[in-house]
């Protein structure tokens, strides 16, 4: 039986999985808290807590540690940073000010930042770099 890299079919199907769990696991987290609290001072926080967003980040990293070791690391980067991505612009698209555009771009940016740097650790600790999948490194 040989190890070496996913078939691009499985490659896309992880993608495509993961952006499913990662949407899924935004709505369970995030998607059901809408409403801003108001301090006694006027002033507004939210919509979201702390343990909300932290939960969402500590579930997450479940699929993808799992993918990142079977060598799906594309699938847990490029399907878990589309599946925030999209789940962010359809959650905040509906604020009228238009800075939705950049939360949800720095979601992206964060999420592509954090989910590379744990599908490297766990490719490292698992003994098998990330190997390119273009033709070009054959």
């Amino acid at each position: 039986m040989t190890h070496g890299q996913p078939k691009p079919i499985a490659q896309l199907l992880s993608v495509l999985v993961l952006a499913g769990v990662s949407l899924a696991l935004w709505s369970a987290w995030l998607g059901w808290d809408q409403s801003r609290d108001v301090h006694p001072d006027g002033s507004t926080t939210g919509p979201y807590e702390a343990w909300q967003v932290i939960g969402l980040a500590l579930t997450l990293l479940v699929p993808v540690c799992w993918a990142a070791s079977r060598q799906y690391v594309v699938g847990a980067v490029v399907g878990t940073t589309a599946g925030l991505s999209v789940a962010s612009y359809a959650d905040w698209s509906d604020d009228a000010s238009g800075l939705f555009v950049i939360g949800v771009g720095l979601v992206t940016v964060g999420s592509l930042v954090a989910t590379a740097a744990v599908s490297a650790v766990v490719a490292a600790l698992k003994g098998q770099p990330p190997r390119p999948t273009s033709a070009w490194s054959r």
